[in-house]
């Protein structure tokens, strides 16, 4: 299980949860948000790496490959940096007694292009876990 303690305020960490990548942001002292692992336009599962921000009162992170800056909350492209916009897809998260959980429903809602674990390298930062009934998620300190 991931304790809120394991997560670095402002920085990401990446999860395993049921065979798909994650990426875990501590934005708060209790709240954490998660978006997919995969960056859209490079390919690369890189989202936790990038750096954590705000634009317009919406917690941001910028993609470390080539800098497009999406909202933690929805997912929205905010800067495309002259592309076309694609989202990242997120998942609702939880804090109880301490343990961060990802919903599990969420998981399987929709399938995201280059997740469907033909043409991905496991790039988590040590972190494992299994969404189960109960959505928790087991991740490593950066």
């Amino acid at each position: 299980m991931c304790g809120l303690d394991d997560l670095v305020l402002e920085r990401g960490a990446a999860a395993l949860v049921d065979g798909e990548q994650i990426a875990l942001f501590r934005v708060g002292e209790r709240e954490v948000l998660a978006v997919q692992q995969l960056d859209p336009y490079s390919g690369a599962q890189v989202i936790s790496r990038g750096i954590v921000g705000s634009r317009a009162g919406a917690v941001t992170v910028a993609s470390p490959m080539y800098k497009q800056v999406f909202d933690l909350r929805t997912g929205r492209c905010l800067d495309a940096l002259g592309r076309e916009p694609q989202d990242l897809r997120t998942w609702s998260v939880r804090v109880e007694s301490d343990v961060v959980m990802v919903a599990a429903d969420d998981l399987e809602a929709a399938a995201v292009p280059g997740t469907d674990g033909t043409d991905r390298t496991d790039g988590t930062d040590g972190c494992a876990g299994s969404a189960g009934s109960a959505g928790t998620v087991r991740a490593a300190a950066r």
